[in-house]
């Protein structure tokens, strides 16, 4: 996600991922959306990220930019003591200065192995070294300390790639810095999420809301159907910034109506929780082509025993009609994927369960089996309840796993829309 603020006091940062892993994908970098979060906290917003590979030049290509880009500039990755281990190096070239042997971080590593009745191996030796004029930043859970420097009012820190370290560095050495580098600015986040339009309907609705360089700034981002809303408000004073983003809630809410189903992280399985327990109503589900996915994403929150009641994952059709009691006349006319049979599932569901509610859902979930009549994606959800049965048809694409957990949300947000009545 990438920020556009334009204000002449804000603070903001930049942040470089360095490591051969990360980008032939054996290692998934959860460091930038950890670093990030923890930035935008105390009012520093991310505005770049660079992810490089092991190679001296472009760390230092990438430093440029970073530093082009950003106030701050935290690089992670790199620090170890291995040939393909070059982030030190980089640094120093970068500030133009000589690396230096700092015989107190060497002593620090030599205790960390003598403290493990190991032998300190020779090449741990580099990380002793620091660029000069850096300040090390302590490692109290592994070999590697990081490096800051300031230069032309530009704050440039690195550290290690592995998470655990790097969080342990942050909080303890990197934060405190920060808090005296940030003074005058204040980044307030609301989230809103949303279910049931695209990413583009949202956006069309909301109209000049989301230009770029509108403080509240809204970001939008879309996963598994889910569009999170960030409404990113900068001020000076953050009783100002609340207020502001306050403001901006409310005018999305009003304009996106029942399709905000939440704020924050929670999910849509987490809010029908509330809601049932909340309602005292009870649910049960009759799947096909989800496998269980949609008793999984409610039987996921603890306490759920106080509303889900029973589950059937009715794969085949003689399933379908002996576990629920579907017609087999019905199947064999309409077809197992169709609206008819959903609808027989979970009214044969919810009679069987004696519950408030119950889900059918019915579909063809692929890579094989559709046709041109019933193509792959095609999937039908039901919900059953006393005022009657709503069916829905959907359309899905994006392979196996995303149509099952698509028609599993789809399932949750239509008993959602219910309990809100």
């Amino acid at each position: 996600m990438s920020y556009t603020l334009k204000s002449d006091f804000m603070k903001k940062a930049s942040i470089v991922s360095i490591g051969n892993e990360l980008l032939s994908g054996q290692t998934i970098d959860t460091n930038v959306s950890w670093l990030s979060g923890k930035l935008l906290s105390i009012g520093i917003p991310v505005v770049s990220s660079y992810t490089v590979g092991d190679d001296t030049d472009s760390i230092i290509r990438s430093f440029n930019l970073a530093s082009s880009d950003a106030d701050l500039m935290l690089a992670t990755g790199g620090l170890g003591p291995t040939d393909d281990d070059l982030t030190r190096q980089a640094f120093a070239k970068f500030l133009d200065a000589e690396l230096q042997l700092k015989d107190e971080l060497l002593q620090k590593i030599k205790d960390f192995f003598t403290s493990r009745n190991l032998q300190m191996p020779q090449k741990c030796t580099i990380q002793a070294y620091m660029p000069a004029g850096a300040k090390a930043l302590a490692n109290n859970i592994g070999t590697a300390p990081g490096i800051m420097a300031e230069v032309k009012d530009k704050l440039l820190i690195a550290l290690p790639g592995v998470p655990s370290e790097m969080k342990q560095m942050f909080e303890e050495s990197v934060l405190p810095e920060l808090k005296g580098f940030v003074t005058d600015q204040n980044v307030v986040v609301r989230k809103l999420k949303c279910f049931g339009a695209g990413e583009s309907n949202i956006a069309e609705l909301l109209g000049n809301l989301c230009r770029r360089g509108r403080n509240p700034l809204i970001n939008c981002t879309a996963k598994h159907g889910v569009i999170t809303l960030h409404i990113v408000t900068t001020a000076k004073d953050k009783i100002q910034a609340q207020q502001m983003a306050e403001k901006d809630e409310k005018l999305l809410t009003d304009k996106l109506g029942e399709l905000i189903y939440g704020t924050g992280d929670r999910t849509l399985a987490e809010v029908v929780d509330e809601k049932l327990a909340q309602q005292k109503k009870t649910i049960a589900v009759a799947e096909s082509c989800t496998g269980g996915c949609l008793a999984r994403l409610l039987t996921d929150i603890p306490g759920a025993s106080r509303y889900f009641t029973h589950g059937w994952v009715t794969y085949s059709n003689s399933a379908k009609t002996s576990e629920l009691g579907v017609p087999a006349d019905l199947i064999e006319k309409h077809g197992a994927v169709s609206d008819r049979v959903a609808r027989a599932m979970a009214q044969c569901a919810r009679k069987r369960a004696g519950t408030t509610f119950a889900i059918g859902i019915t579909g063809i979930a692929g890579p094989t089996g559709g046709s041109e009549q019933k193509p792959v994606g095609l999937v039908y959800i039901s919900v059953d309840s006393d005022s009657g049965c709503e069916t829905k048809r959907l359309i899905l694409s994006h392979g196996r796993d995303f149509i099952r957990l698509r028609a599993a949300q789809t399932a949750l947000n239509m008993l959602r829309l219910k309990l809100e009545g």
